[in-house]
């Protein structure tokens, strides 16, 4: 039965890795949680003047540093001043240099959310008219690269180490007592606690260059960790690393003096461990719930302790659930999983469903906002994904919890059985003993009829297949043929006269040391056998294999589970990408004027009397085919005046259309005006615009402008 249960636990394993694996693969880096929601200028906007600052601002408070916030002209050089300014955390401003010349502006952002994701981006904007740039400004990965792959590798295991740890010791404490002495069972708590605090460390180290340059020598940056102990994330990074210290006691003592106690004495250890292990997993988990999702977002206060339990009711149930797999594999044949360990662990795993569906069901509206964002973010599809598999693994469960009643009332048959085997095999063993020795005078002798003790061990190491060498095996023969007359020693020359040899060198190898190992080794044997003999009926007790096989697929569902979790916590909120979504769209509906009614101011200087001023020339709707112009005319201090004589014309070069004149109609003073004037195709268009302010003063200046 072990021989085919085995290679189907070993396709069942490398099944469930490859699944996990193929969703690790196509988990990218982690997705902005905070979402530009504004920006002034806004983006694709062409302005008249160059602004004096740029403003950023975001869905949640975000941290910024001087390179944070960069605004590069077309040629890429910086032309802002740094040291970006902030109001309330999500609005951040940063000054221009004066006097930029027109052209096509870059704005690059990289920011730390406050829920400890990187987010980084970039838009352009116009001064006077579009552009050629050399900058580029397509999408910019946050947390990418070597460093993010690290970095999330990193994540994944400290979530799953801390399911592990928290759910394998309530499993012992809750349900099995008697497993703290499985080795088993040990080894997978301890690898847990392992796990973790390795993860922790590594997320600590990389941290800084995860969220900055993404460079692997930044790791090593003494300066650079410094400054991330100081952030909420580092924080919680070193808080979790002193809860660790504090579960590697609560382990110590599991599994060293709480094994060693017996029943009543292990009942009052108990109660305290069971209060310090729930502190310390509180406190574990309360690392995430203070620095991710819950520490952001609508009702911060009372998503954090939401968060922690829903936390500590995934450990409980996943992670007991692969410490009773471990148990139900792994622990010995002499101490198997007992019937009431499973149902108590079903009645904890059906509380810890309750909480999770009840936590759940807060966190997801908290998230999602709506019932569209379920289908039109990811997040909400990973979300369906998660509750499917729950769902799927309740039904597994539901198969588990049958087998484990089978089990239990199968369980005292089972228990008659072994006493009755154990008592014929106590008493073979007595009348083989009383067969071979009898008591003289309170001393023990070999046997004068028949064979001697010596011949009858022989007989009964060839029967198990064991070959002897002892250092006088040739005399063994002589002995077993010697009868009522033989001899009794290897070596032997006592007969039955009655010479006897000490009772240490009377076992057949005339050594006293040689009898001790082989009496051990027979001793071993039976051992061997015996605990075969209980493996082998512990395997063909078709309950208990029904609840393995259950357990081992609801720990395949659960290792799934887990992964997708982990996307999710790195995945945007459905209520946040909605809201960028919606501010994309009302910033598209606002820049509309703007690219619809073009304004462009042109100063001029014709070197005369009144020769100085400013000529504004508007286009609406600055779109294909018929549009009004009006122009006006100022001197510097913003008085209109009126010129002798001013001309328009439209130009476009990349279509070798034009020049279109535009003769205005002079409507009051320092006001021109022209209706449908006719633009033929949208583009990039040159406005001609020739002031005469005297009979020989005239200046012709050009700008352009975006038409449809």
């Amino acid at each position: 039965m072990t021989q085919t249960i085995a290679p189907r636990v070993r396709t069942l394993v490398l099944l469930l890795l490859a699944a996990a694996c193929a969703l690790l693969a196509g988990a990218g880096p982690a997705s902005a949680h905070a979402a530009l929601t504004g920006s002034d200028p806004r983006q694709g906007a062409v302005v008249d003047k160059a602004p004096a600052q740029v403003s950023l601002t975001f869905s949640e408070s975000v941290s910024m540093d001087d390179d944070s916030l960069r605004v590069l002209d077309p040629k890429g050089t910086r032309v802002d001043d740094g040291s970006p300014s902030g109001t309330g955390g999500t609005t951040y401003s940063v000054k221009l240099h004066a006097g930029l010349p027109d052209g096509t502006y870059t704005v690059t952002y990289q920011v730390v959310s406050a829920d400890s994701h990187p987010v980084a981006g970039a838009y352009t904007f116009s001064v006077g008219a579009p552009s050629e740039t050399s900058v580029s400004v397509s999408a910019q990965a946050a947390g990418g690269g070597f460093v993010g792959g690290l970095y999330g590798v990193g994540r994944y295991v400290s979530y799953a180490a801390f399911v592990v740890l928290v759910g394998g010791a309530a499993f012992v404490l809750a349900c099995w007592p008697r497993g703290s002495g499985v080795r088993a069972v040990q080894r997978l708590v301890v690898s847990g606690w392992l796990a973790l605090t390795a993860a922790t460390l590594l997320l600590l180290l990389l941290r800084g260059s995860y969220t900055g340059s993404g460079k692997l020598a930044d790791v090593f940056d003494l300066s650079l960790l410094g400054e991330v102990l100081q952030t909420k994330s580092g924080a919680a990074l070193v808080s979790r690393l002193l809860l660790l210290a504090a579960a590697a006691l609560f382990i110590a003592v599991l599994f060293g003096a709480y094994d060693k106690r017996e029943d009543e004495e292990r009942r009052d250890l108990t109660f305290g461990l069971a209060v310090g292990g729930s502190v310390v997993a509180a406190g574990l988990a309360a690392t995430w719930a203070m620095s991710e999702h819950a520490s952001v977002g609508l009702q911060a206060g009372l998503a954090m302790p939401v968060d922690v339990v829903h936390l500590i009711a995934v450990a409980t149930w996943l992670g007991g659930l692969t410490a009773l797999l471990v148990a139900l594999y792994r622990a010995p044949a002499q101490t198997p999983v007992p019937a009431f360990a499973v149902r108590r662990f079903s009645r904890i795993a059906f509380g810890s469903v309750v909480a999770l569906v009840v936590t759940g069901a807060y966190q997801s509206w908290r998230q999602l906002g709506s019932w569209t964002a379920f289908t039109d973010t990811r997040y909400g599809q990973l979300l369906l994904v998660k509750i499917g598999l729950v769902a799927v693994l309740v039904g597994v469960a539901y198969f588990s919890r049958r087998w484990t009643a089978q089990l239990a009332e199968a369980v005292p048959s089972l228990a008659g059985q072994r006493e009755r085997e154990h008592v014929a095999a106590s008493g073979g063993r007595k009348n083989d003993e009383a067969k071979v020795t009898r008591k003289t005078g309170g001393t023990e002798k070999p046997e004068a009829t028949g064979q001697t003790g010596v011949a009858e061990k022989t007989k009964a190491a060839a029967k198990t297949g064991v070959t002897e060498k002892t250092g006088v095996s040739e005399k063994t023969e002589a002995a077993g043929k010697a009868g009522a007359a033989g001899k009794t020693g290897a070596a032997g020359k006592a007969g039955a006269a009655g010479k006897t040899k000490a009772p240490g060198k009377a076992s057949g190898t005339g050594k006293g040391s040689g009898g001790s190992q082989r009496a051990a080794q027979l001793a071993r044997q039976r051992a061997a056998v015996d605990a075969a003999r209980q493996k082998r009926q512990r395997d063909a007790d078709p309950h208990r294999f029904g609840l393995r096989r259950s357990v081992l697929a609801e720990a395949g569902v659960a290792v799934v589970l887990l992964v997708v979790t982990t996307v999710l916590t790195q995945t945007e909120p459905g209520r946040t990408e909605e809201d960028a979504k919606a501010a994309g769209a009302a910033s598209a509906a606002s820049a509309a004027p703007t690219t619809g009614a073009v304004t462009l101011d042109m100063p001029f200087d014709t070197g005369g009397q009144n020769g100085k001023g400013v000529v504004r020339v508007e286009l609406d709707p600055a779109q294909v085919g018929a549009n009004d112009l009006h122009l006006y005319v100022e001197r510097p201090d913003g008085t209109a005046f009126d010129i002798p004589e001013v001309k328009l014309a439209l130009t476009q070069k990349a279509k070798d259309i034009g020049p279109l004149p535009v003769a205005p109609d002079h409507i009051t003073t320092g006001h021109w005006s022209a209706s449908g004037v006719q633009i033929p195709m949208a583009g990039d268009w040159e406005v001609a615009v020739t002031v005469r302010t005297s009979d020989i003063d005239q200046v012709t200046l050009t700008k352009n402008a975006q038409i449809g």
